[in-house]
């Protein structure tokens, strides 16, 4: 999976997604954070075309940060592992659980 950072220091970060068959899609980022169990940065996803009332598909990718922690690899590394998708899953819940993370 290829990606290209679009993003300018406080706005909001925008990742463009591009599959194997050449489409793009634009996204948000949600948000990024660094597992110490894993070693790895990973960063949470959602379609930036997406309305208020539907429901949001979050995609999850661990990625090359750079020495301030930010995205700035062209590659995306997918999850294979069930272990690791259950802690990607258990930090989502942590941050959709709680208002002062997650804004609402």
């Amino acid at each position: 999976m290829a990606a290209q950072v679009n993003g300018d220091g406080d706005k909001d970060r925008q990742i463009t997604l591009i599959d194997d068959k050449g489409n793009e899609e634009l996204y948000e980022i949600l948000f990024t954070f660094h597992s110490d169990d894993y070693d790895k940065s990973y960063v949470l996803l959602y379609p930036a075309a997406v309305g208020d009332d539907e429901d949001i598909e979050v995609q999850a990718f661990s990625y090359d940060a750079d020495d301030a922690g930010d995205v700035t690899s062209t590659d995306l590394h997918e999850i294979t592992s069930d272990e690791e998708w259950a802690m990607v899953q258990g930090v989502l819940n942590t941050f959709l659980d709680d208002d002062r993370l997650s804004g609402e």
